[in-house]
């Protein structure tokens, strides 16, 4: 043969022609594969050459077509490689299935069918020169073969899914099914459907007209009491709102801040006669309001604001007065443009003495829009996302209000100037007052899970009709068939329905808490709100990029959900307190003085905790990796109470430690907020958990049971799985049993793959409602 290394001159170039003699058939499929997907090297040339050479019988012939198909600098053209490709089809026709295991196999195979005289190839040299340079090529035969043959891919089979996605749903939505369903009719109307652009001003008229819809159908008034108008129903009023967060979320915010906020102000902080005044007014919208809480100076820390009210004796009013910029209301919803009134919240003083924060209504506005003396507000601007909504900052400059409007269900004060509260400490009753409230921090944490539903359902969608790559010589596979993408949306899946299910659960137990409860419920509430609203972002942010490039298309709606959410983790208290106010309550037991900083009433609990100790592990539990063991829901129960109690107490021991060697409380708590927050959330994973085992437990039909055992297996594997390296830190696992959770994550996502789609279908959300086009997208 002459030198591979030899300069050709590409005018000269001859191409070379397809082998036709029975003899060369075996080097065929060899030669294709070779050049198909790349330009054959020195080396593989010299393993083929050197194949050649062990077969002495070949013919001058047949060896001088070998040479022209072995020239790198000389590669055949695309019509050369076309026409092998056929004439590899056409010897093949003969050869039986059992033949095209391999490459070298087919060729041999091929040479007998057409006839060889002597059959050289079947002596085991010729075999093993065949099978050599397939080695040496590094392919998968019969992947190979099967993309030799089959050029045009057979079409996926798509097994049929016989799943009662109705049935869940009506199981995960029974609470007020119909009102859920009358929302989602309402968001199909054309008031409710907001194009993708708009300027700010129209954007902001259009959410406030919608808003003005939902309150002529009677939706802002649900949770107030019959005699004011409403229906006396919160859990109906949170499935409004959740329901709602379907479609714009600016219009969902407004209804929030109107109903929610400032109607929830009056009724949980009023009494009847600021009840019999307003809740009819603001039900209808005839009076927006506001909530003016947060500063600029302050944020979370609510109990210090600066906003004074000072009573006069003499007049019998209030005097609310900001006493530098610092203290301004900041971001209060519905203030740039439409609130006439604010529930303005601030430090109560009578002569000398300060009360503490207190609640007042602040008119701010002329009903034609003109702002009152001594009222100044400022439009926030443009904002990440929600820019439907109004948010503006207020300064009050001595403005005075009657007496009458504070309100006054937890202190009041008389004509003279006397305060007087049912309840004595000012900390206590502080926090007893924000208690009232915490149907905000459920109506988030149910906006987040909506959200989440949203994303999970184009994203599931989109994943299943979307083809790309497969193996050789067959279709395209949906993107969800890839581990990677089932890692990365099914899990987030599951733990969307876990909870789901937890908050289903404190919606209905929220009507029902008094006392002790109360504060069990508060901080069940506070922690939810925070694991949803982080968990809508991250899920978000998974579900855009499940979607690739369309997920990058505003159509597709990811961009607005997560500009739109991203407060979510802020609103009603920024998540890391909230986090800190759930471990508070763990350590104290959820007694009334949970929410004060100094942790008055913690010191007994920590010394019992200090001297608690976790249960002795047992080392066969941690090591066992067999399947019953790993699916078992007792194990799945055992590790997060394991988990939860091993970071209650070794939180206890720190903080008592360090309590006991002099140092202040608050300092004490700062030192140990990473391990506080990580203790919130593994006892927020855990009533997740509960709740989720409880469902699976209620379902209506074993094969529901099934389906959301498995994904409550899936929820509680991932989340061990997430948490791992605590978990061999600990010594309540070894890294057999670690890799064994792994692996079997990845079986169930596998298994939970097949129901995806039905799965987000049972979250009920109508076509129109969802709007997407990648949740549409055609196989």
């Amino acid at each position: 043969m002459p030198d591979a290394h030899r300069p050709d001159s590409r005018s000269h170039r001859r191409e070379p022609s397809v082998p036709e003699g029975p003899e060369l058939l075996p080097f065929l499929p060899l030669l294709y594969v070779a050049w198909s997907d790349r330009t054959l090297t020195h080396g593989e040339i010299r393993e083929i050459r050197r194949a050649v050479r062990k077969l002495a019988w070949l013919s001058p012939e047949s060896r001088e077509v070998l040479r022209s198909w072995l020239r790198p600098r000389r590669p055949p053209s695309p019509q050369a490689l076309s026409r092998l490709g056929e004439r590899i089809r056409l010897a093949a026709r003969s050869v039986p299935a059992e033949g095209r295991d391999s490459l070298a196999e087919l060729g041999i195979e091929m040479a007998r069918s057409a006839g060889l005289p002597g059959d050289p190839w079947s002596a085991p040299e010729a075999r093993d020169a065949l099978r050599a340079v397939e080695d040496f090529l590094g392919v998968v035969g019969h992947e190979a073969i099967r993309e030799i043959l089959f050029p045009e891919p057979e079409p996926r089979w798509v097994p049929e899914r016989d799943f009662p996605a109705d049935a869940l749903h009506r199981f995960l939505d029974g609470d007020h099914l119909e009102t859920r369903q009358a929302i989602f009719a309402l968001l199909q109307e054309p008031a409710f459907r907001f194009p993708l652009e708009m300027d700010g001003a129209t954007y902001r008229t259009r959410v406030l007209d919608a808003v003005q819809e939902l309150a002529r159908r009677g939706y802002g008034s649900l949770a107030f009491p019959e005699e004011y108008g409403g229906a006396g129903n919160l859990g109906r009023s949170i499935a409004v709102f959740e329901t709602l967060a379907h479609g714009d979320l600016s219009v969902l915010v407004k209804f929030g801040v109107q109903f929610g906020l400032f109607g929830g102000s009056v009724l949980q902080l009023g009494t009847e006669r600021h009840h019999r005044r307003y809740l009819q007014a603001l039900g209808k919208l005839e009076l927006p309001g506001c909530y003016a809480m947060t500063e600029r100076g302050h944020g979370s820390n609510v109990r210090d604001l600066e906003t004074v009210a000072r009573f006069e004796p003499s007049s019998g009013e209030f005097v609310v007065h900001t006493p530098h910029d610092g203290a301004c209301k900041e971001w209060i919803g519905n203030a740039a443009l439409h609130g006439r009134i604010a529930t303005v919240f601030a430090q109560l003083v009578i002569g000398d003495e300060r009360h503490g924060v207190h609640a007042f209504l602040v008119p701010i506005r002329e009903g034609d829009g003109t702002l009152l003396p001594g009222v100044r507000i400022e439009d926030c601007g443009p904002k990440e996302g929600l820019n439907g909504v109004d948010n503006g900052r207020i300064w009050f400059d001595h403005v005075r209000i009657p007496r009458e409007n504070l309100l006054d269900r937890f202190g009041t004060v008389t004509p003279e100037g006397e305060y007087s509260s049912p309840i004595p400490g000012a900390g206590r009753r502080f926090f007893t007052m924000l208690g009232t409230l915490v149907a905000g921090r459920i109506s988030i944490a149910a906006a987040s899970l909506a959200s989440a539903r949203t994303a999970l359902t184009i994203a599931v969608r989109y994943s299943e009709a979307r083809r790309q790559f497969g193996p050789a010589g067959a279709a395209e596979v949906p993107i969800l068939d890839y581990l990677s993408q089932q890692r990365a949306l099914l899990p987030r899946l599951a733990t969307t329905y876990g909870l789901t299910f937890a908050l289903r659960h404190l919606i209905r137990r929220h009507g029902d808490a008094e006392g002790g409860d109360a504060r069990e419920v508060e901080v069940m509430a506070a922690g939810l709100k925070a694991y949803a609203s982080r968990h809508n972002l991250d899920t978000l942010q998974a579900c855009r990029e499940a979607c690739g490039g369309q997920g990058y298309l505003a159509a597709n709606r990811f961009a607005a959900l997560r500009a739109d959410t991203d407060v979510f983790t802020t609103f009603e208290g920024a998540n890391v307190v909230l986090l800190l106010l759930v471990s508070k309550g763990l350590l104290s037991r959820f007694n009334e003085e949970m929410g004060d900083l100094k942790l008055w009433g913690m010191v007994k609990y920590l010394a019992d905790r200090a001297g608690t100790r976790v249960a002795e592990l047992n080392p066969i539990v941690t090591r066992r990796t067999d399947e019953d063991h790993l699916l078992d829901p007792e194990l799945h129960t055992s590790a997060f109470e394991y988990r939860e109690e091993w970071l209650l107490a070794s939180a206890g021991r720190r903080l008592k430690t360090l309590i006991d060697a002099g140092v202040d409380s608050f300092d004490a708590m700062n030192a140990c907020q990473d391990h506080l927050v990580s203790l919130a959330m593994a006892h927020t994973e855990r009533v997740v958990l509960l709740h989720f085992q409880d469902a699976v437990m209620r379902a209506p039909s074993p094969l529901l049971s099934e389906v959301l055992r498995t994904l409550a297996s899936l929820y509680a594997l991932s989340r061990i799985d997430a948490h791992k390296g605590w978990y061999l830190e600990s010594g309540y696992m070894e890294p057999a049993k670690t890799r064994a959770i792994r692996t079997m994550v990845n079986r169930l996502c596998g298994e939970v793959r097949e129901q995806a789609v039905p799965l987000v279908d049972a979250f009920g959300i109508p076509d129109a409602v969802l709007r997407a086009p990648a949740a549409f997208a055609s196989p």
